[in-house]
């Protein structure tokens, strides 16, 4: 089967979504989307994606099924809830799921996937709204190395760093790893901007100077020029990011491993969304500063 022949189901059309299906649009893959509030999913209708009332109908039109939603009570609604989405799929129909979740649901999935003749991949990615809409999004794969070098060009549209990291669990793991090191920078990039400007100096001249050395990071480059902006719409929502900072403590802790940044940076974003900043960007931890 061709690639654009394959027909993909997406749920989840939010601010990463969106515009993922635009992107699989323009690669002239047909697809199917289904989002909680079709309002949402308007804009994809009308370029081309077909509307499904539900995730169970939608996956009867689909070789492949892409989720990216919120929290894993939301995965795991979709996968093993009582609305048979698994059940209802085609058998050999690949799942993907693009949600930042728990490893342990990742397993659950691809178990309860191959009882169905299915096969399952976690697969979170990073780069926020930017990442997204350039299709340049970091790809973090678990699962089946056949079934990824299966479906490897579909993600090759909507990312340029594409990684299979091993079996059921992996990516999720890698995606921990990725969000521990970014939650302890983003307290370093707020600090060095309103240490600039408590000094008096210009924080956009600053970045300029330091982003290129050892201190450069992507959040730097990326969301500090937002921050001096005074621009905290998401890309990656404060709620969220407290969602995956939990997953995180709590698989170190089953680990038996103590991360005492990530403890740090998550009491401070709860701290942050209970000032009313939880539907804010990640950057938005700036404010505690002020």
């Amino acid at each position: 089967m061709k690639e654009q022949e394959q027909s993909i189901g997406f749920i989840g059309t939010g601010v990463m979504g969106k515009s993922m299906v635009r992107n699989l649009l323009r690669a002239n893959y047909p697809v199917q989307v289904f989002s909680r509030t079709k309002l949402k999913a308007e804009e994809l209708i009308q370029e081309g994606a077909v509307w499904h009332d539900s995730p169970a109908d939608l996956v009867t039109h689909c070789d492949v099924l892409i989720s990216i939603v919120g929290y894993p009570s939301d995965v795991e609604e979709i996968y093993l809830g009582a609305d048979g989405l698994i059940q209802a799929a085609k058998p050999g129909t690949v799942f993907i799921d693009m949600t930042t979740s728990s490893p342990k649901l990742a397993n659950d999935i691809e178990g309860e996937a191959k009882r169905y003749h299915c096969h399952a991949l976690d697969a979170p990615v990073s780069g926020g709204d930017v990442g997204a809409r350039n299709g340049a999004l970091s790809i973090m794969v678990g699962g089946e190395k056949e079934i990824f070098e299966k479906v490897l060009p579909i993600f090759s549209v909507l990312g340029s760093n594409v990684v299979h990291q091993g079996p059921s669990g992996a990516g999720q793991h890698t995606k921990m790893s990725n969000q521990i090191a970014i939650a302890s920078n983003m307290m370093g990039v707020c600090e060095a901007i309103k240490y600039a400007e408590r000094s008096g100096l210009n924080p956009t001249t600053v970045l300029k100077s330091i982003e290129s050395g050892s201190a450069g990071s992507w959040s730097l480059s990326n969301l500090g020029p937002r921050i001096i902006d005074e621009n905290f719409d998401p890309g990656f929502y404060v709620k969220h990011f407290i969602k995956d900072m939990g997953i995180a403590i709590q698989s170190s802790e089953e680990m038996e491993l103590k991360l005492y940044g990530l403890e740090l940076a998550k009491a401070l974003y709860r701290d942050l969304a209970e000032k009313g900043y939880e539907d804010r960007g990640t950057h938005a931890l700036f404010k505690l500063y002020e």
